[in-house]
């Protein structure tokens, strides 16, 4: 931080009035909706156990392997929510709008969990018990971002981890073949939708106010961006499965992810840069350069894994 850098009780206050004005938008455009609206519960079955019914088989689920990693690993990553909160409250405090954002961004992202969970159960999805271990484990280690002391760097994480979320969740509903659970999984990406509008209007404030701290936080950010699941056990072998699948993949994240949301802050247009905000900037250009490369490195793999997979079925 230099001495002309805005502290971060100052960014608090700059941006407070742009706080209240996005959260304003999103409370007169967000949807009420009803997780039991979505979950088929007739379809439901008693457990072995204390219900004395029908232990889980793999038999019991119609989606594919990677679909069912999909479906895990979402719903682990919604459930890691209390870290989450603590992350931001303790960030973004709780007082005036900022508290107000807080409180009802964690109530509608609860709904996640709940009604994903409650799908994949009364379906039969998924193996209870191993779920349920799964999630034990995963929010056992709790959840801390690299961005977390900073409040620039960590509007900036969440304004591309919410699309990234948004993406994720809409593929995985397509891949699972399963109509209603492609709708259920499409009402969370919109909320997730709505939630990366709110904190990239936030950034484009901060950009206004303070474009140096703000692009080098962008370019930090896309430098080390990580899902928040990215700690589940397996997470590296499940990601690889869902790229292949087509659920999120290097390509994806550049194109449908980072570069729509550089492109709403106009990063390669802003003329108030100076300093380290410009060669933050020329660090961004070489970055997203590299990330074009590494997408191709990657899509040349799985075609290549995928004709090899075809000839083998023949």
């Amino acid at each position: 931080m230099t001495s002309t850098d805005l502290s971060q009780t100052q960014l608090l206050l700059e941006l407070e009035q742009v706080v209240e004005e996005n959260l304003n938008r999103h409370t007169s455009m967000a949807k009420e909706w009803f997780p039991h609206d979505y979950i088929p519960w007739s379809d439901g079955r008693n457990f072995d156990g204390l219900m004395g019914g029908e232990a889980w088989s793999p038999d019991d689920s119609p989606v594919s392997d990677v679909a069912r990693s999909a479906l895990i690993v979402n719903l682990l990553t919604e459930d890691n929510l209390p870290s989450y909160h603590h992350e931001i409250a303790t960030l973004f405090g709780r007082n005036a709008a900022w508290g107000d954002w807080v409180h009802r961004w964690t109530a509608e992202e609860g709904r996640h969990g709940i009604a994903i969970r409650d799908y994949l159960l009364v379906k039969r999805l998924v193996d209870p018990v191993e779920l349920e271990r799964a999630r034990m484990d995963h929010m056992a280690n709790g959840f801390e971002s690299a961005n977390s002391e900073d409040l620039l760097r960590s509007i900036a994480y969440v304004s591309f981890q919410e699309l990234a979320t948004r993406v994720s969740h809409r593929n995985t509903g397509k891949i699972t073949g399963d109509p209603l659970c492609d709708q259920l999984l499409a009402r969370v990406a919109a909320d997730e939708n709505l939630h990366m509008i709110f904190y990239r209007n936030l950034l484009a404030g901060a950009i206004e106010i303070a474009p140096d701290q703000a692009m080098r936080a962008i370019t930090e950010v896309v430098k080390s961006f990580e899902m928040p699941g990215a700690d589940i056990a397996g997470f590296q072998r499940k990601a690889v499965e869902m790229a292949i699948a087509g659920v999120y993949d290097l390509r994806q994240h550049r194109d449908d992810v980072v570069m729509p949301v550089l492109r709403h802050w106009k990063v390669f247009d802003i003329e108030t840069l100076s300093g380290d905000g410009q060669k933050a900037r020329d660090e961004l250009a070489e970055l997203l350069s590299d990330l074009d490369a590494q997408a191709v490195r990657f899509e040349d793999k799985r075609d290549t894994l995928k004709a090899r997979m075809a000839a083998r079925a023949r």
